[in-house]
């Protein structure tokens, strides 16, 4: 009896039902399968693919994955590359579409459907993953954690599905650090990424119009396409309004990475690989997880991810860093807006008044 005659054995060893396995089979065994020559015999796409899976979703060594395979453990190393590295292509124009503002839009819809936050386009947040200390990188890699990390940086949509990513910072680095110096942040700076023109707030005429936001918090700066709660602790209760509703629009991006946690096991302890194989694997699972949403939903996923390493490389050098991270007028005054939609008769809720009186930041 083979493991795919086990439906939820085979569930719980990849993370996906048979049916999912066999569809991505399908869409992948043309660029994985290997030639038979006379000098060696070759490992079918099928097990090849069971290969991979298993090291994303157990987080097994390659010792480990290669002593239950009977291949190499270098074999393995070179399996999950190549397989990783076809995930990426082959599934990109369909689960990574560079935004359009038709997918913002849909965006846009659910985060106030769901979230009760208009005009937003996304939650951003930054990952530090685990990985063994590279050779002669020094402190490059070293975090404020005190471990050894690569930082992903995702822009996740309302139904906790990535609509951006940018891998491979430094965990050193600050998140607000890699965000400016990111695709995405220099393609919102310089307004080239599709976003829909600023709209007016729901049934608010009076308030103007104001920009799509991305809502983040405070490690990431003020800008006028990105909102970051109130700081300090003694707030009027319209500040701790707002804060309260940021929160709950933004921990979407916090559970994203949860599901991708507990789905891909390979993120619960360092990763014993370089960090290019490293950036690989991340952008796979992320790809993946698209995937596998996409697949539950029973729907096509417009809305998945945006592939930074194709995207605003001609113009880095026309990229020019704001200098200083004060909040520009212009950012503090949409941020100003927002607040007094929720506290307004158009855009407040019945439980915001409760949950900020009795103490509360967050909603669960």
């Amino acid at each position: 009896m083979e493991l795919r005659d086990y439906p939820d054995r085979f569930k719980i060893y990849f993370r996906m039902s048979v049916a999912q396995f066999d569809a991505l089979l399908a869409i992948l065994k043309p660029h994985i399968k290997k030639k038979t020559t006379n000098f060696r015999e070759t490992f079918d796409p099928e097990q090849r693919l069971a290969v991979c899976l298993r090291y994303l979703s157990t987080g097994d060594s390659f010792t480990t994955i290669a002593s239950s395979f009977r291949l190499g453990i270098s074999t393995v190393g070179m399996i999950v590359r190549e397989t990783c590295d076809q995930i990426c292509l082959q599934l990109k124009d369909t689960y990574m579409p560079t935004p359009t503002e038709d997918i913002w839009k849909h965006t846009v819809r659910r985060f106030n459907e769901r979230w009760n936050f208009p005009k937003c386009i996304g939650a951003l947040d930054g990952k530090h993953v685990k990985i063994e200390a590279p050779a002669n990188t020094g402190s490059l890699f070293f975090n404020y954690k005190g471990t050894f990390s690569i930082v992903l940086l995702a822009l996740v949509d309302a139904d906790y599905r990535f609509l951006a990513i940018d891998v491979g910072s430094y965990g050193g680095n600050s998140d607000g650090g890699i965000f400016a110096d990111s695709a995405l942040g220099r393609t919102l700076h310089r307004g080239t990424l599709n976003v829909p023109a600023p709209l007016e707030l729901p049934s608010a005429p009076e308030l103007g119009k104001v920009n799509h936001v991305i809502v983040a918090d405070e490690a990431f700066p003020m800008k006028p396409y990105l909102l970051r709660p109130y700081g300090g602790k003694r707030l009027q209760e319209d500040k701790r309004i707002f804060n309260l509703r940021l929160s709950r629009a933004r921990r979407i991006s916090e559970n994203a990475f949860g599901i991708l946690t507990q789905r891909f096991r390979v993120y619960k302890r360092p990763m014993e690989v370089n960090p290019d194989l490293a950036d690989n694997i991340i952008k796979a699972t992320c790809i993946l997880s698209n995937y596998l949403r996409h697949e539950v939903m029973g729907q096509v996923s417009q809305v998945d991810s945006f592939d930074f390493d194709n995207a605003g490389n001609a113009c880095l050098e026309e990229f020019q860093r704001p200098r200083g991270n004060r909040a520009s007028e212009e950012a503090l005054h949409i941020r100003d807006t927002f607040r007094k939609y929720f506290v307004s008769a158009a855009g407040e809720v019945p439980w915001q008044y409760d949950r900020v009186r009795c103490g509360h930041t967050v909603i669960v």
